[in-house]
Parts: structure tokens; sequence; C-alpha cells
């Protein structure tokens, strides 16, 4: 049989609990073969450009991305070869020379606000997935994470929600949800729709003798 790693791709807006979502899935299949792709690693570089110039990104526009180096990951990592993920500096605002070895496996999950954004992507996926959570929690979820993790002031939060986080969401991230399989209403707490995605996920695990 010609084995072929699973693709789940699992996306949604900033605060809508993807990241818990890709985070239980990933749990449950501890132990097995499964590893998580980012798409906040591949940001593109900016190393060209003057820091004055890096500090007008917007990390919530589709053109922010390196897809093309992403796609190129994704389609080593199916065929069973390893790659070097690379790191993106935030202080810096531009990739990082560090870079993560990563080796391949049979369950790839790849988690981001735009991952459902780009067709070549979504060609390379088994499974789309959708986190769909109601603005007022993402911008609360947003608020706690940018003030305790990155001691950032309420006002700044706020300021950049209105003026790019929420309107890149409408124009860019919300009408990925009719690419999705899958919609998982409120995120992470969600443990019926988690434990579907881990029964069909094991399916296809199954199917594909990897179990």
């Amino acid at each position: 049989m010609n084995r072929k790693p699973v693709v789940i791709g699992v996306a949604g807006g900033s605060g809508s609990g993807k990241t818990s979502v890709t985070k239980s899935i990933y749990e449950r299949f501890k132990g097995h073969s499964i590893l998580m792709i980012e798409q906040d690693y591949y940001y593109k570089d900016q190393t060209h450009l003057p820091f004055e110039e890096r500090l007008k990104t917007n990390y919530d526009h589709p053109l922010a991305f390196d897809n093309d180096l992403l796609i190129e990951h994704i389609q080593k990592l199916l065929k069973y070869e390893p790659i070097d993920k690379p790191v993106y500096d935030y202080s810096m605002h531009t990739r990082s020379e560090e870079v993560i070895h990563v080796e391949p496996k049979d369950v790839i999950i790849l988690e981001g606000i735009l991952v459902l954004e780009d067709e070549r992507l979504r060609n390379l996926m088994d499974i789309k997935l959708y986190v769909d959570t109601d603005a007022d929690l993402r911008i609360i979820r947003r608020l706690f994470r940018d003030i305790k993790e990155r001691g950032r002031t309420m006002d700044s939060v706020i300021e950049q929600y209105v003026s790019v986080v929420r309107p890149m969401h409408n124009q860019f991230i919300e009408p990925t949800k009719r690419y999705a399989d899958v919609i998982v209403p409120e995120g992470g707490h969600n443990y019926v729709a988690i434990d579907l995605m881990v029964t069909k996920i094991q399916t296809i695990l199954e199917q594909k003798s990897f179990l």
C-alpha cells in the first residue's frame, strides 16, 4: 500500500479557539505518529526591509504569509521527507536564523487563521475544519492573551482589533468557512465536535493501516 500522511487543516479567527481544538486533537493521538505545523511560523522573511517598514506589517493579511514555502514543506512531509521549519522573530518583525527540524509523521495538523484561504493548501488537506466563535468572545480572549502574555495595553489591543484584526477577519478569514468540511462552534470547549473529529481521523488511519 502506498502510504500517505493525513493532513488536517484547522482555521478560524484570532481568539476563536482553533489552537485549543488543534491541541485537543493532538493530545488524543499522543504516542501515535502526529505533528503540528503552525501557519504563524511561515510569515514572510522581511530582512530586506528597513525596520520601520517591518513595523507596518499586517499579520492578518494573506500576503503576510510565505505560502510557497509552507506548501513546499507540506509536500515534502507528504513524501515522508523531513523539513526545517522556519522560526519568526516578532521582536524584529522578520524571520529568525533559527529553524526547527521536523521529522515526517502519519498525521499532519496544519493550523492558522488563513490555512483555508489558499486553494493550493486546501488541495493538500484530507479534512478541513473551521472553528467558529462569536466576535465578542474572540476579542475578550485576545484581550486576556495580549495583556497577560504579551505585555500589551488594553487600548493598544482594542485599537489593533478595530483597525486591523476585525476588518481582515471579515474580508479574508470568515469567507473561508465555506471551504470547511466541518464547522466547530465555540472552539476547544466543543468536546462533542472534537470527539467526532478524533473518531474520523482514527477511521482514516485504520483505513491506511497506520494504527
